[in-house]
């Protein structure tokens, strides 16, 4: 599998909630992860993240993504997925009763390859906007 397969099948298995248990076989154990929102300060691996994107969903139960691009950089073996999150807080979460409010995010997952399996990402993503859209902060 090229580095571009194994990124699509670790971003779709992370957008749509499988978690860590799913997302694991396409990382080095150990696999880091960044991204500059105050949501995501405490989330420093990437077993953190894709567990966080799970549990997301429950308080946003129909919570997608919309891929606009994907690419890669042989050269340097990153692959990047720019997509839009979209959904609507309709189950239990940080706010209950639920809002009712819906999302539409734009993000971008930098995933970084050392060999065939990702070391490291970095999502960029405003979550200031995303919270306010659904009322949330």
């Amino acid at each position: 599998m090229t580095i571009t397969e194994t990124a699509h099948e670790f971003f779709d298995a992370s957008e749509t909630g499988k978690g860590w248990d799913e997302c694991a076989q396409y990382c080095h154990d150990g696999a880091t992860f960044a991204c500059q929102a105050d949501a995501l300060a405490d989330v420093g691996l990437l077993e953190g993240y894709t567990n966080w994107m799970r549990d997301l969903l429950t308080p946003v139960p129909d919570g997608h993504y919309e891929l606009k691009s994907f690419s890669t950089d042989e050269g340097r073996s990153i692959v990047t997925a720019f997509a839009v999150f979209k959904g609507t807080q309709t189950g239990p979460g940080p706010v209950d009763p639920p809002t009712g409010k819906s999302v539409a995010a734009d993000y971008v997952y930098a995933m970084e390859f050392d060999g065939d399996r990702i070391r490291h990402m970095t999502k960029i993503w405003n979550d200031g906007h995303s919270l306010r859209q659904l009322g949330w902060a």
